[in-house]
């Protein structure tokens, strides 16, 4: 069985073709197309119409791709840029009629959860309590759990772009007070979830997101070239150093430091601030880069459960119906 995902996300719309051999999913082709939502689209703000004609380009390219590699219609998802949008509705309508690839929004705790279920399996059973952090573009997803699926998620409005828009704006590189105040709401934020995952006391930490891949990175992590299987660790003092690099710089030039792409060296500042306050408030000195997260999540539960969740995800999610006829392009995901 050969399946595909898109991840509709703040900087880009992401496909993963997979097969599904031996329930597990073994990717045979990605692609990427770059939007950059984030930079035109401020939070709690309506996408404009010129980005949704991009999005659903975009989208249709994707499954266009995803079709000529042998996959049916894909599971297509978008992240919090999209799920926080007033014209959040609108959006996956428009999608929808112009490409019959079937878009929905998934609740943030509902990513986390996926999220989890990608980390477990690639963790595997000897990791034993299992503590997420995954920051995204819109949001910070936490989970715990001890078995498949978290006992405990949450999704918090602390993702990099989010906080850079609303903190780190005017002033490049920012001002010392405006440094002080990111701080202040990120741990305020986090004080509840972080004391819970210090209360379970996690045998096993694991980070994912493009976020603490880079950070990782600039800590001095293996370049990704190295491929999936070589183990990655982020340290909670590494990265108090790099805020300070981060916080010095003008955002053109921290994409010159190792790790850091131009896209997201704007709100890499914001992220690795999330990262280290989440560390420090969670207990955690070390924490391992997971490459498995959302996407893989979403292949392995459609693998493990079949296609019915994914259509209760879409009635959770009180999307708006198909344009009738419905397209055959969908008929897989929406099954």
């Amino acid at each position: 069985m050969r399946i595909s995902v898109v991840d509709v996300g703040s900087n880009a719309v992401r496909l993963v073709v997979a097969d599904a051999e031996g329930g597990v999913p073994l990717p045979v082709h990605t692609a990427k197309w770059r939007l950059r939502l984030s930079e035109h689209v401020k939070p709690g703000c309506s996408i404009p119409e010129e980005d949704i004609d991009r999005l659903a380009l975009a989208v249709a390219e994707a499954s266009r791709t995803a079709t000529r590699w042998g996959a049916a219609g894909p599971l297509a998802f978008a992240t919090a840029v999209v799920r926080a949008a007033p014209n959040r509705r609108e959006v996956l309508r428009a999608v929808r009629t112009r490409t019959g690839v079937g878009l929905c929004t998934l609740p943030g705790e509902v990513e986390a959860e996926l999220t989890f279920l990608g980390a477990r399996r690639w963790m595997g059973w000897r990791s034993g309590p299992l503590a997420l952090l995954d920051i995204g573009g819109g949001s910070l997803e936490v989970a715990f759990g001890r078995g498949r699926l978290p006992d405990f998620v949450a999704s918090l409005p602390l993702g990099a772009g989010r906080l850079t828009h609303e903190f780190l704006q005017g002033q490049d590189p920012p001002l010392p007070e405006q440094m002080r105040a990111l701080r202040r709401k990120v741990r305020h934020q986090l004080r509840d979830a972080a004391a819970r995952i210090r209360w379970e006391g996690p045998r096993t930490a694991v980070v994912t997101s493009r976020t603490f891949q880079q950070l990782g990175r600039l800590c001095g992590a293996s370049p990704g070239r190295h491929g999936p299987f070589m183990e990655r660790q982020l340290y909670r003092q590494d990265l108090r150093t790099a805020i300070d690099r981060l916080a010095a710089l003008p955002a053109a030039e921290r994409a010159r430091l190792p790790g850091i792409s131009a896209p997201r060296a704007e709100q890499s500042l914001a992220g690795a601030v999330v990262a280290h306050t989440a560390m420090k408030l969670t207990g955690l000195k070390a924490v391992t880069i997971c490459p498995w997260a959302i996407r893989e999540g979403i292949l392995l539960r459609h693998i493990e459960d079949g296609a019915s969740w994914w259509a209760e995800i879409n009635r959770l999610n009180e999307a708006p119906p198909l344009p009738d006829p419905v397209p055959l392009l969908i008929a897989t995901a929406t099954r």
